[in-house]
């Protein structure tokens, strides 16, 4: 069991290296994302910087790999483990450090990207009602703004707050402990948005569309 635990920590951190906005622009236009725009690793950037295209590439990319990490983490316990059911625990290794393999890929010298796509590639495997909601939370709030960093900042408070109330509401019996792996998981995002949270309170962060000051 610990094996499969240490096996599932490592592998869930080299595949959220996998930092798609970067292997995006590399190869299809041999340039570092991180060079342009706001220098984030991220599709709000490539979108920016190189257009359409590549943004979905990067949403696909990003997004897939959450879920993949969780997947390969069920089949990691099932066969190494000897699990017969995947343990919460486990949700929460794969969950930490997927992100922390995004955020800090150690191919790319550990600038990575924000960890909205990736948690919520997570959470489609961990809850896809939850994930339905906070993508129709983002959609409200950035047409309403026009700011990415707005509605990834919202979705990352409403997300712990959804967890529990369906928690409760479902009688699940880690309740308690999903919602503190969701605070974590919220409290990860907002953190590496601080700088567009200082942008948004000064009124100079950039509308989706506008030229980047």
């Amino acid at each position: 069991m610990i094996l499969a635990m240490v096996l599932m920590a490592v592998t869930s951190y080299l595949i959220g290296c996998a930092n798609f906005a970067i292997i995006v622009s590399k190869l299809l236009y041999h340039k570092d994302i991180r060079d342009y725009g706001s220098g984030n690793a991220g599709m709000t950037n490539i979108a920016r910087t190189f257009g359409k295209f590549p943004a979905v590439l990067v949403t696909i990319g990003d997004f897939a790999k959450g879920a993949i990490a969780l997947l390969l983490g069920h089949l990691l316990a099932m066969t190494i483990g000897g699990f017969t059911e995947f343990p919460f625990y486990g949700e929460y290794i794969v969950a930490f450090f997927v992100m922390m393999g995004h955020c800090f890929p150690v191919f790319y010298g550990f600038r990575g990207g924000k960890g909205i796509l990736v948690s919520a590639g997570v959470i489609l495997i961990l809850n896809p009602w939850i994930l339905l909601i906070l993508v129709a939370i983002f959609l409200v709030v950035f047409f309403a703004t026009r700011i990415v960093s707005a509605g990834s900042i919202t979705v990352a408070v409403a997300y712990p707050i959804l967890t529990l109330i369906f928690g409760l509401v479902g009688h699940t019996t880690t309740v308690w402990w999903d919602t503190l792996m969701a605070l974590i998981l919220g409290g990860l995002v907002i953190f590496f948005h601080r700088a567009n949270i200082k942008r948004l309170l000064n009124g100079t962060e950039n509308r989706f569309g506008s030229k980047k000051k």
